[in-house]
């Protein structure tokens, strides 16, 4: 399934709908000319610029022990899985995501960082009745991935009496797709980019009504004892970090290809002057983006 985004959907849901499940806060519509490739790269942006703020979320959660079996549920390309590998040297993650294309380039990376002996991968569609054998874990790291669900609240009992004993499940919520442009007036456009935004949350909202979700009460209702909850402002300027320009461009790139029946012909002109190369106003050349988003994360146990 997006990063959740500078965000993207995490991957449980069926494929007829808008995408792995670790897509989703970054994934707007299906842009034909960049496809699943698009998609892809988009995840790996994301995990790269928020690489810092994942570990500080991981550093934060209320575990009794140091963890030695995970499952990142919903782990896209392998943001959430790689920083738990970093944090707990002795863990093993199980990898599970509904896209076979975004497990493949997690197990390239994980043999191109030497680990992959503590990563196991599980192509499953988590709304399905029946799951895959995950074993019993002491944590289970779910980001951006819930809202994609077609039945949280099963999901979240069928991970509630997955767990161990006294076992942690850590969700992290994005608030939808970062923003990246500066308030006034990019291109020419007061507002553009929340205005695109708009067309596209509604567009999304019929097929991930969960997206924002206040996941607390429902973490309860599955059985569980909510320990803590956090919420995280995000804000890298540009000038700090290189990829933040080309998270900016493929996320706008995937929003044009979304709004562009929707959107006035007006800001749709001004998104092209931001996506086009030959452009002064091309999103690589400006030195005023800053990728702005939040990140909620609980943290329940099973007791």
């Amino acid at each position: 399934m997006t990063q959740a985004h500078p965000h993207t959907p995490p991957t449980t849901r069926p494929p007829h709908h808008d995408g792995p499940h670790r897509e989703a806060p970054h994934e707007h519509g299906h842009d034909q000319r960049h496809g699943n490739a698009g998609r892809t790269e988009i995840l790996d942006l994301e995990a790269e610029v928020l690489a810092e703020h994942t570990a500080s979320v991981i550093a934060w959660l209320p575990l009794r022990t140091d963890p030695r079996q995970i499952m990142d549920l919903g782990c896209g390309t392998g943001a959430g899985t790689f920083a738990l590998l970093d944090r707990f040297p002795d863990a093993h993650v199980t990898a599970v995501d509904t896209s076979a294309e975004h497990l493949q380039r997690l197990r390239t990376k994980a043999c191109a960082r030497g680990v992959e002996e503590r990563v196991r991968t599980v192509q499953a569609d988590l709304d399905a009745a029946g799951w895959p054998d995950l074993g019993s874990p002491d944590l289970v790291w779910a980001s951006a991935s819930m809202h994609h669900m077609a039945r949280p609240d099963r999901v979240l009992r069928a991970v509630h009496d997955l767990l161990a004993p006294g076992g942690l499940f850590a969700v992290v919520e994005l608030a939808g797709f970062p923003r990246f442009l500066p308030p006034g007036a990019p291109a020419g456009r007061a507002g553009l980019e929340e205005r695109a935004h708009a067309v596209t949350d509604r567009m999304q909202a019929e097929h991930m009504p969960h997206r924002g979700a206040d996941w607390g009460p429902m973490l309860t209702d599955a059985g569980f004892t909510v320990e803590g909850e956090r919420t995280l402002t995000v804000n890298i300027e540009g000038s700090r970090n290189e990829a933040i320009g080309r998270y900016a461009l493929g996320g706008l790139r995937r929003l044009r290809g979304a709004v562009a029946g929707t959107l006035s012909p007006e800001d749709l002109t001004a998104l092209d002057r931001l996506l086009d190369t030959d452009s002064p106003e091309n999103v690589l050349r400006r030195d005023d983006l800053t990728m702005r988003t939040e990140r909620t994360v609980w943290a329940a146990r099973r007791t």
